[in-house]
């Protein structure tokens, strides 16, 4: 089932393959069932060292024109968010354009990437949030924190907590933020809220309700992260909880997403939809194999 491109001095081009970082978790395992599920050949790219010819057209990698394949299966853009990847999207977006189907749509995860486009468009559509403050000035920085109690302040391009700090009010609380605002020039400041012992990882694919893990934090810790010592555990919620993440996800059309919910005293807050979900809470809380599931309902809608 390989669909073998007719250019020459190219290697055969797999029907589906995946875009994400080589030696990454997920990224080789997702290219492993997007293998299996097209009877190969396998490969994995790395966006920072594709080539590509507006002209004609050709996207090329390692030997292989991108543009003759059916199907991109977007896992990670690169190792780290930052602004740039935006413009990896954008030659994705031209390869979309020309007929390679995208999952997710580079579209859609553009209004992801940046975290304050992702709020904007979930707090315009009425989705419950943490008390959030967004600013350049410093001095609101300090205002919104001293009327918060205690804050996380977020950078705009981040992921599993990355960058993100606890602010409280204090002699220092004035540095912080000044040596903050020297390097990223952007305050995004959310109230911290309580959360309990766990918040939730709700996950769709293709638009559909799939299941639920839940994030442990460790005694001491403020996040639930992994990297924190956070643990994976099963989760069932309510079906208000479901709906509640579907309305969220179902802004941004994504093939396969995460949304992250608190739930708190005053009911469930989102804090952010992913742009492109994770496959190891699944797993480990679920038993559930999604890299699979998703290679496979990619491979179904290619050759549909």
């Amino acid at each position: 089932m390989s669909h073998e491109t007719s250019h020459t001095n190219t290697r055969p081009t797999p029907a589906l393959a995946v875009v994400g970082v080589r030696g990454g978790w997920s990224s080789e395992l997702l290219a492993d069932k997007a293998a299996e599920a097209c009877g190969g050949p396998r490969l994995l790219i790395e966006l920072e060292r594709v080539s590509l010819d507006l002209a004609t057209g050709r996207a090329m990698y390692e030997g292989h024109d991108l543009s003759r394949c059916k199907g991109l299966l977007l896992k990670k853009l690169g190792p780290d968010y930052s602004p740039g990847l935006l413009d990896r999207l954008e030659m994705l977006r031209f390869l979309e354009g020309r007929g390679v189907r995208m999952f997710s749509s580079p579209r859609a995860i553009m209004g992801l990437l940046d975290r304050l486009s992702c709020t904007t468009t979930l707090a315009l559509e009425g989705i419950p949030m943490p008390p959030t403050t967004v600013t350049e000035d410093v001095d609101a920085a300090q205002a919104a924190v001293e009327a918060y109690g205690e804050a996380i302040l977020k950078p705009l391009f981040s992921t599993k907590a990355r960058g993100m700090c606890l602010l409280r009010p204090g002699p220092g609380l004035r540095q912080q933020l000044e040596q903050y605002h020297a390097a990223q020039g952007f305050f995004y400041i959310q109230k911290t809220i309580p959360l309990g012992e766990s918040d939730l990882g709700v996950v769709f694919l293709g638009g559909r309700y799939m299941t639920t893990y839940a994030r442990c934090r460790q005694p001491g810790a403020w996040n639930t992260t992994t990297a924190s010592g956070g643990k994976y555990a099963p989760f069932d919620p309510p079906q208000d909880i479901i709906d509640l993440a579907w309305k969220a996800q179902n802004l941004f059309g994504l093939d396969f997403t995460c949304v992250d919910v608190a739930l708190t005293d005053d009911g469930p807050k989102i804090f952010e939809v992913s742009a492109f979900g994770g496959f190891r809470g699944i797993l480990e809380a679920r038993g559930i194999d999604a890299a699979a599931l998703y290679a496979d309902y990619a491979a179904r809608r290619i050759y549909a």
